[in-house]
């Protein structure tokens, strides 16, 4: 048996897809959506992807903006990926799962072993998964449920899928995060600390916590660079961004922090977690 961390391999790719200007028209206040600086968004969505090209230089795939999908660019809620496989989701939302089909060809076409969800009783967003290099978490939340979750283990019974209820509006993403290979980060409200709580029962691997102040601050991405020699990234909410949870993060001495906003994107319902796609395996083309 290997030590926590080690199934969150090396990474190769990354998936985002363009901000149609429908989330910020009238299809997405129609979807419940609050107003937004279209513009901004748009910098954002940009911003990161710079960084995960040039920063942690990994290969970015963007799928264009598609006007018919305004929270299109939440890819991370369309897929699941491990090692080869990619379990495309089943989003709660039914005016949200013709998001998947993009984001499937988009696989596809890099060489992963495809899975989908037949059962119409199951919901699964993929920002409800958290997978610590050693087994998945499944939040159980208003957009995943039971058979979802199930769903999960079947697909990756490599590893163990333990179920946590999510107590707040939140998905599981939206509460606690990988902070390292070891360390799991979670915001101080009492349901990211419940979930906490629940995976700490739950789990036979001790794994370090960091507690901060602000739940969208543990939405982050633990990733590990495809070049050798180069330290492990955590890309995580910063440039003006969620200020009282920064110095907190200094703490994570073993990995290189980069910052990246989304404060307006996050108005739409993102978190960081939700906005691109880390393939960690290098896949066969």
């Amino acid at each position: 048996m290997g030590t926590p961390g080690e199934g969150l391999g090396r990474c190769s790719h990354a998936l985002i897809r363009g901000v149609p200007e429908s989330l910020a028209s009238g299809e997405g206040a129609a979807a419940g959506l609050p107003a937004l600086d279209l513009a901004k968004a748009q910098r954002e969505h940009g911003v990161l992807g710079g960084k995960l090209r040039q920063r942690l230089g990994l290969q970015l795939v963007e799928l264009p903006p598609e006007e018919s999908l305004p929270l299109g660019p939440l890819l991370g809620d369309t897929a699941v990926i491990q090692g080869d496989t990619a379990l495309i989701t089943r989003p709660w939302s039914p005016a949200r799962r013709p998001e998947v089909d993009g984001v499937r060809k988009a696989l596809q076409d890099l060489g992963l072993r495809i899975v989908e969800m037949g059962d119409e009783n199951a919901t699964l967003d993929g920002t409800d998964v958290l997978f610590t290099g050693r087994e998945f978490f499944v939040g159980l939340s208003k957009w995943t449920n039971h058979r979802g979750a199930e769903i999960v283990a079947d697909t990756f019974r490599d590893f163990a899928v333990s179920t946590v209820p999510v107590t707040s509006s939140s998905h599981l993403r939206g509460l606690c995060g990988m902070g390292g290979p070891r360390t799991v980060v979670a915001g101080s409200s009492e349901a990211a600390q419940k979930a906490v709580r629940a995976m700490a029962v739950l789990t036979d691997h001790p794994y370090a916590s960091l507690t901060l102040p602000d739940d969208a601050a543990a939405d982050c991405l633990f990733l590990r660079p495809g070049q050798p020699g180069l330290p492990p990234f955590l890309l995580h909410r910063g440039g003006g961004d969620l200020p009282n949870s920064q110095e907190a993060l200094q703490k994570l001495s073993d990995v290189t922090l980069v910052p990246v906003s989304c404060s307006e994107l996050e108005k739409a319902g993102a978190g960081l977690s939700s906005l691109c796609l880390v393939l960690s395996t290098r896949p066969h083309n």
